[in-house]
């Protein structure tokens, strides 16, 4: 049992599962972002274009409900197919996605800035000290090949 709960510890305290845990929590709290700017501000305007039916009232209807009625008749459920939420939820999926690409990209050129910043810093001069141990190094070789 020891053994076990050493290999989780080691497992859960490595740098990408604490990454992914953030990365999980961060990204459920932008599909909430992105899920309100689809439901409160894009779907109305939708809803207003469309003569205010809007797309999650958009269905074709197979079987009319019947309410239940005094005599102990049972009530029927309508049978319908929501088209209206599936073209919502296809909206909602593809401003999710823009929403990443558009952060990703933005995420990505700021790196490879990151990137050419280090990689244009010239390397320090070496110290006398180091001067010093390269010949001796190169010296070494040179007794070696003979």
């Amino acid at each position: 049992m020891g053994k076990f709960i050493e290999d989780f510890k080691a497992f859960a305290l490595k740098g990408n599962v604490i990454d992914m845990a953030v990365g999980v929590i961060v990204g459920g709290a932008f599909g909430k972002i992105v899920s309100s700017l689809v439901n409160d501000i894009l779907m109305p305007v939708i809803t207003a274009c469309t003569g205010g039916a809007g797309y999650a009232n958009m269905k074709y209807v197979i079987k009319e409900g019947v309410p239940a009625t005094a005599e102990g008749v049972a009530a029927v459920e309508e049978v319908a197919i929501n088209y209206g939420m599936f073209i919502q939820n296809i909206v909602d999926f593809f401003i999710i996605a823009l929403s990443i690409f558009v952060a990703l990209r933005y995420t990505m050129k700021f790196m490879k800035k990151e990137e050419k910043a280090e990689e244009a810093a010239p390397a320090p001069e070496p110290t006398p000290e180091e001067k010093l141990l390269t010949e001796i190094r190169d010296l070494l070789k040179e007794d070696i090949k003979k």
